[in-house]
């Protein structure tokens, strides 16, 4: 009998906790939508890390939206990190089945992660990959996939990727980088700096080596190539009845 009614406490207190998970994070990615994000998981956790090595920790970030970025960024990032962004929900299975083939003959593994999943990651979760953080990064994505556009996941995720060390988004980048606002980032400058996005701690957008310079060419010319970004809605060219004349 005493077994059976801790079980039942068990139980009703795990279902007490998987409502308030679904619906704070429910809630979290609705408030989202609309609010800026001016603190992640990512940001804490290097600050943390800074200091306990002893370094003065630096939080460099400021919020702008989207019409304040260049036109060049989003579509840099979309050929470096993420081709098919515009196309797919938020997984890119081809990608994902094309990775799978290459590692089975890669000692270093490749990822292929989207857009989407990095916002979800950098904006929620933590960078340690583990199969929790995978499933988690999954289930955000697909809520930011259904609550968010295409332009909404872009937006945050160029205002919350780490750029540099301590340097976080499109507008601080620009700054602290190449002394200009985001808005005025020249298409080379977006290029090198979507080369850097794999590891922006170890590149430098600012002092590029020889292998970034090569990343940028092969960005720019893929820029060229990639569908524009945000899409262009074609008109819809409405043709008016014409009016019968009366004989």
């Amino acid at each position: 009998m005493h077994r059976q009614l801790l079980i039942k406490k068990i139980l009703r207190y795990t279902r007490n906790l998987l409502i308030l998970f679904f619906t704070s994070t429910l809630l979290t990615v609705i408030i989202y939508r609309f609010m800026p994000v001016y603190i992640t998981p990512l940001m804490v956790i290097r600050g943390v890390q800074q200091i306990i090595s002893g370094d003065k920790p630096t939080w460099k970030h400021t919020w702008v939206s989207f019409d304040k970025i260049s036109p060049s960024l989003p579509m840099a990032v979309i050929a470096s990190e993420d081709n098919r962004f515009v196309e797919h929900n938020g997984f890119d299975f081809k990608e994902i089945e094309k990775a799978i083939k290459e590692n089975e003959k890669r000692k270093r593994k490749r990822g292929a992660s989207t857009i989407s999943q990095q916002t979800a990651k950098n904006v929620f979760l933590w960078p340690q990959s583990s199969w929790v953080r995978k499933g988690l990064e999954v289930y955000f994505t697909f809520l930011i996939e259904t609550f968010w556009s295409k332009e909404r996941i872009m937006t945050v995720y160029l205002n919350s990727i780490e750029m540099g060390k301590g340097i976080y988004g499109a507008q601080a980048t620009a700054k602290y980088k190449f002394n200009t606002t985001a808005a005025k980032l020249t298409k080379g400058q977006c290029a090198l700096i979507a080369a850097t996005l794999p590891n922006p701690i170890r590149f430098d957008s600012a002092h590029p080596s020889s292998y970034i310079l090569k990343r940028q060419k092969q960005i720019l010319r893929l820029m060229n190539l990639v569908p524009k970004f945000p899409p262009v809605e074609k008109e819809k060219k409405v043709s008016k009845p014409q009016k019968k004349k009366k004989r």
